[in-house]
């Protein structure tokens, strides 16, 4: 696939005819059991059973082995971890790689949850966690520890959406510890806007809830492995019975097939609205990566093919809880929920001091209510008139 346009990789990635099997889709099979004729194949299969062959339904079926072979074409792998959520493709990613007395480094600016797991199960392990500045760059190198064994980075950034220099990164920490796991939270660019393996991060993570699948209506998470990193990773993630169902896993790959056209106009969307808000007298800041003179715009330009539609926007006012109940509970088009990526915009709002709170080591260098949007698939000038009045609804 290496040779093809991406939307076309896109469309025709993991559907050979052995997971087609004479359909346009690859095959639903369910299955706990997988039959074996003779001794022989049950002893053939048991023999490959890390190599596609079918053998027991917690290692997969075709449906599995389709979804995981399109996403090793797509982001570069040699190997695709399928977990039942992002949160459990984070979690048990780490801890394929981790033991007591281990350290690992992590940005500051990652997905709450990924915090909470490292503070409050890899501390009761003996693993240690310490933070880093997403726009540390090289200077990480001084961060490392002689026991580090994973850096877990995430960008952009989760809420005020920073973008890393990840070659200075990756080539500081490859500098001092050259074994070293490097991981990446790949959400934001469904795995195919920032090319993570090709930049020498060891293992690219996603939370396929969100983009892959489109519609908010599945849950999924994948790591998409090199090949140094691939096998620890298929086996430890196996004994700790991480596993997808067969129905998501279809909806995944089928999610795939418009992926590139959605993002498109997710891109398009978002940063129309992104520069519209810029120019509001009740803005202080925009954070979205694509719009000059958001932190780490300059390696989003260079490292980044493309935008999907999430990012945030700073209120130069902070909001008190009637005046943000007021602003949230009237948007017509905005609806509040955790998630994104599926076709519906979404609207949450953080407060300065709520997100200091989760931020460990981090400092919030704003003072008004930051507002997170997903842009979706609407006409993009409805979406500006709903916020729009939603800002005449702050006095």
């Amino acid at each position: 696939m290496a040779d093809k346009h991406l939307d076309t990789a896109l469309v025709n990635a993991g559907r050979s005819k052995k997971y087609t099997q004479g359909s346009v889709n690859s095959v639903i099979q369910r299955a706990s059991s997988l039959v074996f004729e003779t001794v022989a194949a049950k002893k053939h299969a048991t023999h490959n059973r890390a190599n596609g062959e079918l053998f027991y339904g917690r290692r997969g079926t075709l449906t599995h082995f389709s979804l995981q072979e399109a996403m090793c074409e797509l982001e570069g792998g040699a190997g695709c971890a399928l977990f039942p959520c992002g949160a459990a493709a984070v979690a048990n990613t780490i801890l394929a790689f981790v033991e007591q007395g281990d350290h690992v480094l992590v940005t500051n600016t990652s997905y709450e949850p990924t915090q909470d797991f490292c503070t409050k199960i890899l501390g009761k392990l003996g693993v240690t966690t310490s933070w880093f500045d997403p726009l540390i760059g090289d200077g990480i190198a001084a961060l490392i520890q002689p026991n580090t064994k994973v850096v877990f980075l995430e960008s952009p950034g989760s809420i005020t959406m920073e973008v890393h220099d990840v070659p200075a990164i990756v080539a500081a920490v490859r500098r001092v510890a050259p074994d070293a796991i490097i991981m990446i939270d790949n959400t934001w660019a469904a795995g195919i806007l920032f090319k993570a393996l090709d930049f020498g991060i060891d293992i690219s993570i996603q939370a396929g809830t969100k983009y892959l699948i489109g519609h908010s209506d599945a849950m999924v998470g994948t790591a998409v492995s090199n090949e140094r990193c691939w096998p620890q990773l298929r086996e430890n993630a196996y004994l700790m019975g991480q596993m997808l169902d067969a129905d998501t896993a279809y909806m995944t790959s089928r999610g795939l097939r418009t992926l590139g056209v959605r993002l498109r106009q997710h891109h398009e969307s978002s940063l129309k609205v992104a520069e519209w808000l810029a120019q509001q007298p009740q803005v202080e800041r925009v954070n979205h990566p694509a719009l000059p003179g958001s932190k780490g715009h300059e390696f989003w330009k260079r490292d980044f093919t493309g935008s999907s539609g999430l990012f945030s926007f700073v209120l130069k006012k902070h909001l008190s809880p009637d005046e943000l109940a007021n602003y949230l509970d009237n948007f017509s088009l905005f609806s509040m929920a955790y998630s994104w990526g599926g076709f519906e915009s979404l609207i949450l709002a953080n407060q300065p001091e709520e997100l200091a709170s989760i931020r460990p080591d981090g400092k919030i260098d704003f003072s008004g209510t930051l507002i997170r949007v997903h842009i979706g698939l609407e006409d993009v000038n409805d979406l500006i008139d709903d916020l729009a009045a939603g800002f005449s609804r702050i006095v």
